[in-house]
């Protein structure tokens, strides 16, 4: 892990322990409720695990916070400001992609503002996410292909989508350039347990 990885696991894993003690939960409590492994949750506490974006979404969901709370220093006041440069980059693809998780609500209705690069050839895969979770996706730059459960979609620049995210998606870039796209996602009803299990893959 790089610098700037380190630095936001470690930060990650401090709110994970901190939400987790505050409500006197055991390491194997939260790894039952978010159904991932004790090592997976000891990793993460420790920041010594680069999780992937659908374990954190387990865990955050089995604390009742959302994963915005995860990534972002608490803040007292109404207005949140995230400066660039400053979002959380939680998924790096192989050829240069990003992305980067730059606002976030509060749960239990949690909306998340991702901004996303793809570079060629560049394909993130995605878990369903809770029940009744929607996105809506703009693409910024360049083209890419969405697939829906069972459909594919080919946006171009400008091309926008919204679909369900409680079913399995993904996003990849066919192209020789890099492409961008922001990424809003919708996910009523944080830490009511409705997660399914899963391994950690």
């Amino acid at each position: 892990m790089d610098q700037s990885t380190t630095i936001l696991a470690m930060a990650i894993g401090g709110r994970v322990r901190q939400e987790r003690q505050s409500r006197g939960w055991t390491l194997d409590q939260l790894s039952e409720a978010a159904g991932v492994s004790r090592r997976m949750v000891v990793n993460v506490e420790q920041g010594a695990a680069n999780p992937s974006v659908g374990t954190l979404l387990r865990i955050s969901d089995a604390l009742g916070v959302g994963l915005p709370a995860l990534v972002e220093s608490p803040q007292p006041k109404p207005v949140k400001v995230t400066r660039r440069g400053e979002g959380a980059a939680l998924w790096n693809g192989e050829s240069g992609g990003r992305g980067v998780l730059v606002a976030g609500t509060e749960s239990p209705d949690v909306v998340e503002l991702w901004d996303w690069t793809l570079g060629p050839g560049d394909h993130h895969v995605s878990e369903a996410h809770s029940p009744g979770t929607k996105e809506l996706l703009q693409v910024q730059q360049g083209t890419i292909t969405v697939v829906v459960a069972d459909q594919s979609v080919i946006l171009d620049a400008g091309d926008a989508l919204t679909f369900p995210g409680d079913v399995a998606h993904s996003y990849a870039n066919p192209g020789t350039e890099p492409a961008r796209f922001s990424l809003a996602v919708f996910e009523p009803g944080v830490g009511s347990g409705h997660r399914p299990a899963v391994t950690d893959a």
